[in-house]
């Protein structure tokens, strides 16, 4: 606390980010990274635009990456018009909240989700409402029909659940609320979802957002993207310029440009990490534990007999982190992403160990 800050700052709760150790032989399983790298084109793509001697690096990017724009349109078979980009979906989703979500009724959400929205919410002073879950840790489109509200926004698949809603059920809650925006987050949707931008030419109120750290493998170059109507685009671009011209450097975007047109390389590494979850869900269920039903890229489950916390210590004294949250309903849950076969197979084999 400072006798400088701002008043908004001392009441703020910073979102916590999963741990990032600076240990070597470390299995980490705690922050949904893909495990398998970026496409080749990437490394190429970023190495044409250093040239020679990085000179370009002087110059500035272009303010609307527009060459990735348009690749992601190509890949939707939408327009440029209806895309927006920015420094990762937590910025995208940033914007969202300050252009689309700010308005004199309360947003809705999940009492169980991505625990950035709650900390938006409070750096911009949005209002806000949590819907709970149903027993299963599922959300129900009923929950959001014939409620008013400022806005709508939920994962699909969820985080940290990994439960996800079929496409018809996310239409239900989009037509439901007609004169509200509906904000679709699509961060793990590649993983065995069907993502709602198929809906985007139909509804005027629906903005999906992705993001290119997970199925992508590009974590480390800070990609996202929006999809809407150009109308909702344009509002988060009259924010992005009054906050940030630049948001995505010269190498981010090439690179992000060869991954979207890679589609080879992205359907083997998603369809490799979908085999391994299913392996890793079913060897967790023989060895007792709950595993919620997972459409992501990690698995959200609890053993009856045994404390979430001390499961993560134990693991984490074998030089293996995986994430826990000390939230109500689900501080018994661990997330685990879904590492390499053999990452995984380590993580089965303590908690084999750790078990008996």
């Amino acid at each position: 606390m400072s006798k400088f800050w701002s008043a908004v700052v001392g009441g703020l709760t910073p979102y916590i980010p999963g741990e990032q150790p600076k240990l070597a032989n470390l299995i980490k399983l705690n922050t949904n990274e893909n495990p398998y790298p970026p496409s080749p084109k990437v490394y190429a793509a970023i190495q044409a635009e250093l040239g020679d001697d990085a000179a370009r690096l002087r110059l500035y990017p272009d303010p609307n990456a527009d060459l990735l724009k348009a690749a992601v349109a190509r890949r939707h078979a939408l327009t440029p018009q209806h895309v927006f980009v920015g420094n990762g979906s937590d910025e995208v989703l940033a914007h969202v909240f300050m252009a689309l979500l700010k308005h004199e009724q309360a947003i809705l959400f999940p009492d169980i989700t991505y625990s950035f929205y709650p900390v938006y919410c409070g750096l911009y002073g949005v209002d806000y409402h949590t819907v709970p879950l149903a027993e299963d840790f599922s959300i129900d489109p009923a929950d959001y029909q014939n409620r008013a509200n400022g806005g709508i926004i939920f994962p699909n698949p969820n985080a940290p659940t990994g439960r996800a809603l079929a496409l018809d059920a996310v239409e239900q809650i989009v037509k439901a609320n007609p004169d509200s925006v509906i904000v679709v987050d699509e961060a793990y949707i590649d993983f065995g979802g069907e993502t709602a931008i198929s809906l985007v030419g139909r509804y005027d109120n629906l903005l999906v957002i992705h993001t290119l750290s997970k199925s992508r493998s590009l974590a480390g170059l800070r990609v996202g993207f929006a999809v809407g109507h150009p109308a909702l685009i344009e509002a988060l671009e009259r924010v992005k310029n009054s906050f940030n011209s630049y948001p995505l450097d010269r190498l981010a975007i090439v690179g992000a440009v060869a991954a979207i047109e890679d589609e080879t390389h992205f359907e083997q590494c998603r369809r490799a990490v979908i085999a391994t979850r299913d392996v890793l869900t079913a060897e967790l269920q023989a060895q007792g534990f709950e595993v919620l039903p997972s459409v992501a890229n990690f698995i959200f489950a609890r053993h009856p007999r045994h404390d979430a916390v001390k499961l993560a210590n134990a693991l984490r004294e074998r030089s293996i982190i995986v994430r826990h949250f000390k939230l109500p309903r689900i501080d018994q849950f661990l997330r685990i992403t879904v590492g390499t076969d053999t990452e995984c197979e380590a993580l089965t084999s303590s908690l084999r160990s750790i078990l008996t």
